[in-house]
């Protein structure tokens, strides 16, 4: 077996997965406070951003050939209310941003969160009533949600919520709107992790949250089989490509999503995983640009073809000098 190994030509001929700039999204996050160029504490060199600094996020993440971004706004606390209200102004954070990129006309997909939890002033990802998260009428929010991010001119709407039904219904009015080429990201396998914590931190829900938790509509960690079930019925209701959230945890899963029904399959590598390698690495206990690269090849190699990652320029940058 070493023979094949033993030099690099051989090794890249043998070579079975690869990672390349076309599979990598770039979550970036936008505000409008005071913030703006700040860096997330919790995820070190992840800074949020204005509406200008999108632009020049977009512009760097298009010179690098990253194919698409991904926004999330940190929501000011006065506009929250318990309906997420916010999400449905066409004047709210991302649409302006979505608008804003738009203008630049710059070769890249924005691909835009539907989910209440960045404007619910509960920090749920729907209606709370009693103690309980109300399915239908949450989907009706998310359907006008996602109208509104698509009338900004996002590329992909992505519910992230993991209420039940929300992808017919998503599909279903952008059709009827006029719609019909804006694509739908679901977040079909989004497992209720611990490996959340600093993405909240950085859109501003955590402290809405609080010691609540979300197992009442996010999938229980234990659960592999259902996530097929999931991921089956996001496909049947119109998802043109389908999300397993978190990552490098949930290899298995993306393995078995892709082997069972070769759809488009996209990886999150979540705040937690690019805040504990960061942390590793600025501690030097791990060589940070190795283990970066090999995190995001295990996504290929488990059946992903694009990942969600922080690392995105990073890696790109490496890539594009190979």
């Amino acid at each position: 077996m070493r023979r094949n190994r033993a030099t690099d030509w051989s090794r890249r001929l043998v070579r079975e997965n690869r990672l390349s700039v076309d599979d990598l999204i770039w979550p970036i996050f936008v505000t409008d406070g005071d913030d703006a160029g700040k860096e997330v504490a919790s995820m070190p060199g992840v800074i949020r951003r204005d509406v200008a600094g999108a632009v020049e996020a977009a512009e760097e993440a298009a010179a690098l050939g990253i194919p698409a971004l991904a926004l999330f706004p940190q929501t000011d606390a006065a506009l929250k209310d318990p309906m997420g209200t916010y999400a449905l102004d066409e004047e709210n954070l991302v649409c302006r941003a979505v608008r804003a990129i738009k203008a630049a006309k710059l070769p890249l997909g924005l691909v835009c969160d539907v989910a209440l939890d960045p404007y619910t002033s509960h920090g749920h990802d729907g209606v709370l009533r009693d103690g309980r998260i109300i399915n239908d009428e949450s989907v009706a929010l998310l359907v006008q949600q996602a109208l509104t991010l698509a009338a900004a001119g996002a590329d992909v709407v992505a519910p992230s919520d993991m209420m039940d039904g929300r992808i017919g219904a998503i599909r279903l009015a952008l059709d009827d709107a006029g719609h019909a080429d804006v694509q739908i990201c679901a977040y079909a396998a989004k497992y209720a992790s611990g490996f959340y914590g600093p993405f909240r931190d950085a859109v501003g829900s955590a402290a809405n949250l609080g010691q609540g938790d979300k197992r009442t509509y996010q999938m229980d960690p234990a659960n592999a089989d259902e996530a097929l079930r999931e991921v089956a019925l996001d496909l049947a209701e119109g998802a043109d490509m389908v999300m397993v959230k978190p990552g490098m945890p949930y290899l298995d899963i993306i393995r078995r999503v892709k082997d069972t029904f070769g759809a488009p399959t996209f990886a999150y590598q979540v705040s937690g995983e690019y805040a504990m390698l960061q942390a590793a690495a600025r501690n030097g206990w791990l060589d940070g640009t190795k283990v970066m690269m090999e995190s995001l090849l295990s996504f290929k190699r488990a059946g992903a073809d694009a990942i969600l990652t922080y690392f995105a320029p990073e890696a790109a940058k490496l890539l594009r000098s190979q």
